[in-house]
């Protein structure tokens, strides 16, 4: 399983795997982009991608979410992470935009300052997604 942007691996993307609100596994991607969790095969899963505050990339990348997905060895999860500061398309903006809404409970003080920059560089035309984005800057803005 990988973590990539435009077929070229990403390092060090910080890999969460969830079960409800709890947290299961977590792990990195290595040089590769190649990651492996621990997950109970056939549970219903929550797969993250993000940056970690304390990283050299933190705020290089938009996070990624995978919601409920049955753990299952032959299910590779790759990843194609939006870069901050590159256009959107709507579904790419959609993916960033659930990732953040996933963390707004469950990030601290120095994740929302890396967030809420990250926010600020993700550009895309959609109206209504342009007003999802200012209330998730607002919320992290409000966190530091």
């Amino acid at each position: 399983m990988r973590a990539v942007i435009d077929n070229e691996p990403i390092a060090m993307i910080k890999v969460s795997v969830y079960r409800d609100r709890t947290l299961i596994d977590k792990t990195y991607t290595n040089d590769e982009g190649r990651y492996s969790a621990e997950v109970p095969e056939g549970e219903l899963v929550t797969v993250r991608f993000d940056t970690h505050h304390s990283l050299t990339n933190a705020e290089d990348w938009h996070p990624s979410v995978v919601a409920n997905v049955v753990a299952d060895d032959r299910i590779p999860l790759d990843r194609l992470l939006l870069k901050t500061g590159h256009g959107a398309d709507a579904e790419s903006a959609v993916d960033a935009l659930s990732g953040y809404l996933f963390a707004v409970e469950r990030e601290d003080e120095d994740y929302a300052r890396t967030a809420e920059s990250r926010l600020s560089r993700l550009k895309q035309t959609s109206e209504v997604l342009q007003g999802i984005q200012r209330k998730l800057q607002e919320h992290f803005k409000a966190k530091t």
